[in-house]
């Protein structure tokens, strides 16, 4: 049986219900819904303080802001845009339309087609994520998607200009300096200045998150998001320092941001407590890492590996990291994790900021149903079938009659019966009692 050396509570999805931010949000939507742009403006004005002449930027604007950025950043910019590129590109390779003959005849098909507009919400506040821009637009425009909006908020009166040089180098066509309910709103119901979109992505606030599930329906979203987490799975031979540094560089993201800790040996668990504490009083970020650490933190010492699988399973991390002496077993072990990184070289601030996969991953147990954000999300799967065979036709409608009726779907059925009709004459007492046909079987 597992033993804790630290414990915490569970968060699920119910912990983020809640009420007041739900009616807040509701409040906020429905005002942008009836009034459009002067919502927005009034809005933008209480939250962030914030009323330019207008929310998006010119090509001018951008031009100049990415002229007073260090050409360091632009240079790291993209370089990470470029491994991002490259994956996504990867992924979209690997999707191809198809066609089969199922019968003589019979054609059945499927296209995958992107959505026809798409929002990418990068957030500001404390931690303006420059990373999200890449995962969210570049994403998109290698899915193929022909208009993709870019919304952040000013961030204390300021324009976060890496933050406009991503959304740009990313791909975006249209630049809104602009956060919080009301540019996702916008984005969704779309006003006199902005034109909806069909889908949203991008991470936030407890208000963004809600006012993204409040609008799904009316809008695609990418996932339903909490906060960070942060599970690693680690053997007797793991480092206790790159754990415990590994541990606290998500639950930095927030106060609320569980960090989990899964070994065979209680001696590195014990370990890894120990550098956590030398580490934090120091750590710049203390004031969200402290309290994740302290209210969310868990250390469990599993009996063997197998059992720290399951353990990591049930958690259901949105990241999962492999510090063992065979880290690709976690590939065969385990199937419930956002994604996973595999042996000590590898970080989640790798995923989190350089290595090119999408960090935008499902969190409170949500990958039990669905991965992360990726360039198949942009994409609808539609499909289309052809019949140009007389004979199968027919066979086709004479057991789509009968399968109708057993639902009791007379109209369905006649639809069959009538090819059958047609094509090989089968007789149906409502088509030779019924004068509306007047032609005869061919």
């Amino acid at each position: 049986m597992p033993r804790h050396l630290k414990s915490a509570p569970r968060k699920t999805f119910a912990d983020t219900a809640q009420k007041d931010v739900a009616e807040r949000v509701g409040t906020i939507i429905d005002d942008i819904r009836s009034n459009g742009d002067d919502a927005v403006r009034r809005y933008a004005e209480q939250f962030d303080n914030w009323s330019p002449e207008s929310y998006r930027l010119s090509d001018e604007q951008i031009d100049q802001i990415m002229d007073t950025l260090d050409p360091q950043v632009i240079t790291d910019i993209e370089f990470v845009q470029t491994q991002v590129r490259r994956f996504a590109q990867a992924q979209r390779d690997s999707l191809v339309d198809l066609e089969v003959e199922t019968l003589p005849g019979v054609f059945l098909g499927q296209k995958h087609v992107p959505v026809q507009a798409a929002g990418a919400y990068i957030p500001g506040g404390k931690y303006p994520l420059t990373a999200s821009a890449h995962m969210t637009i570049i994403t998109a425009k290698v899915a193929g998607v022909p208009r993709v909006i870019a919304c952040t908020p000013p961030i204390r009166g300021e324009i976060p200009a890496a933050t406009i040089a991503a959304m740009k180098l990313a791909g975006a066509d249209e630049i809104y300096v602009l956060g919080g309910v009301q540019a996702v709103a916008a984005m969704a119901i779309g006003t006199d200045t902005i034109e909806p979109v069909n889908l949203i992505a991008g991470p936030g606030n407890a208000y963004v998150a809600e006012a993204k599930r409040q609008l799904f329906g009316e809008v695609g979203i990418d996932l339903f998001a909490g906060p960070t987490e942060i599970l690693i799975v680690a053997d007797e031979h793991a480092d206790p320092f790159f754990t415990a540094v590994d541990l606290l560089s998500q639950a930095e993201h927030g106060p609320e941001s569980p960090a989990v800790l899964v070994t065979t040996s209680q001696k590195l668990g014990e370990e890894v407590m120990d550098w956590i504490e030398r580490l934090l009083p120091n750590m710049p970020t203390r004031d969200y890492a402290e309290p994740a650490w302290r209210d969310w933190g868990q250390v469990i010492v599993a009996d063997d590996l197998d059992e720290a699988y399951r353990i990591a399973d049930d958690f259901a991390s949105e990241h999962v990291q492999i510090f063992t002496q065979n880290p690709r077993e976690a590939l065969t072990k385990m199937h419930d994790y956002g994604a996973l990184f595999l042996g000590e070289n590898t970080c989640v601030s790798y995923g989190d900021k350089v290595i090119g996969t999408n960090h935008v991953l499902p969190t409170l147990g949500a990958a039990r149903y669905t991965g992360g954000l990726w360039v198949g999300k942009y994409l609808r799967t539609v499909t289309y079938q052809e019949v140009v065979n007389d004979t199968s036709s027919a066979e086709l409608g004479e057991v789509c009659g009968r399968a109708a009726r057993v639902e009791f779907f007379e109209g369905h059925a006649r639809s069959g019966d009538a090819r059958a009709w047609r094509h090989a004459g089968t007789s149906f007492d409502w088509i030779d009692e019924s004068h509306a046909v007047q032609a005869t079987p061919r």
